[in-house]
């Protein structure tokens, strides 16, 4: 069966603070985005009950709420949604390619803001209320949550950097941290580990995993139940706040071996630009951001992403009647794309190779008003 084809300026996976914040600037530019957004529409803010920290609300708002209000206003402007899963991409050429079940998207511009997910136990009570506990009492972000557990008594699982710096970070709210680690001994960085072992607030339970949250969605979060790796012993252990802190996943598999990531897959961008190592191609918030991971800071990425998919976009070629491309810069390139005609007149090679062996030979290298991104295909 054929599939619908969808052309568009700007292209932006992912639905959350920093791909709708990219829609918005996008749209508002004229760009007419498309958002395509998977089954989980807003990204993780929408399993966040209270936020506090995001600016302009006072009195603080629903996570829900203000993924409602982003998505309003990129709406507003004109930003154009769709719900897929993307099956494959190809951003070999430009216009780049997204498949999905029904659709095939080309995209002069893509930006990737497919967010992060939180590694979780996969544990009973753990999942986001109403199945689980998620939001009411669960969770893994100390930095988005730590204020609602004043003088309560809670724990953190893991035993990596993560969770030595969640463990610390909650000392300022809670009565007593306790960090549950599975092993006798830590993974964090030394420096990670002193800060903590010196924190007269947290305890450690050693050889320890937690197999089920207990609580109900009119208390939230009761205790846990703990199991010893060792001996296979359970028990209860009473607190009122869990965080998981195993670390986080990038959501950006399906580019893989194309873009440019670090070991554990966060994508990597060019110094204070969006840009990643495909031209046209930009990334933004959690799937590029291994150090924040805040709502705030994802808006920011997004913001960053859409002017410079704007400015990218400003610096095609546009075509001429007559079947040449001129540029912004006012360089016209030939209709068969050998030639490019400076705007003082001088005609060069649309192949930077044969610029640079002809520049070598004369021992004169060409150098243009504004830099070329190559050739102009």
């Amino acid at each position: 069966m054929p599939k619908d084809t969808l052309h568009r300026e700007v292209v932006i996976v992912g639905s959350g603070p920093a791909g709708l914040t990219a829609a918005i600037y996008a749209a508002r530019a004229g760009m007419n985005p498309l958002v395509i957004e998977g089954p989980q529409p807003g990204g993780q803010l929408t399993i966040t009950t209270e936020v506090d920290n995001y600016p302009g609300f006072a009195e603080g708002i629903q996570g829900p709420e203000l993924m409602d209000q982003f998505r309003k206003q990129a709406e507003r402007f004109g930003t154009e949604f769709l719900t897929a899963w993307i099956d494959t991409v190809d951003l070999s050429e430009r216009p780049f390619t997204l498949h999905t079940e029904e659709h095939e998207i080309k995209a002069e511009t893509l930006i990737v803001a497919s967010g992060a997910s939180a590694k979780w136990l996969g544990i009973p009570g753990e999942e986001p209320a109403p199945k689980g506990l998620g939001g009411l009492g669960v969770s893994a972000c100390a930095t988005c949550d730590g204020f609602f557990f004043k003088g309560k008594k809670i724990i953190v699982v893991g035993g990596g950097d993560t969770a030595m710096e969640e463990a610390t970070f909650l000392t300022r709210y809670a009565s007593r941290v306790t960090v549950v680690h599975r092993r006798d001994h830590l993974r964090a960085s030394k420096i990670m580990q002193d800060k903590a072992f010196k924190n007269e607030k947290i305890d450690f339970k050693w050889n320890s995993e937690v197999i089920e949250i207990i609580g109900e969605p009119e208390t939230g979060v009761v205790g846990v139940r703990l199991r010893e790796t060792e001996t296979g012993e359970e028990s209860i252990f009473d607190c009122e706040g869990v965080f998981i802190a195993i670390g986080h996943q990038p959501n950006t598999g399906m580019f893989k071996g194309v873009l440019d990531m670090d070991e554990v897959g966060y994508i990597k961008t060019s110094g204070r630009s969006m840009a990643t190592n495909v031209p046209g191609v930009f990334a933004c918030g959690d799937a590029q951001d291994s150090s924040y991971r805040q709502a705030i800071t994802a808006a920011g990425t997004g913001c960053m992403a859409a002017i410079d998919a704007e400015r990218f976009l400003d610096n095609l070629p546009v075509p001429a009647p007559t079947g040449e491309e001129i540029t912004i810069e006012g360089e016209r390139v030939s209709a068969d794309h050998e030639t490019i005609t400076m705007p003082g007149g001088e005609t060069i090679s649309n192949h930077p190779e044969a610029d640079a062996e002809g520049a070598q030979a004369s021992g004169d290298w060409h150098k243009p008003s504004q830099p070329r991104r190559g050739a102009i295909e």
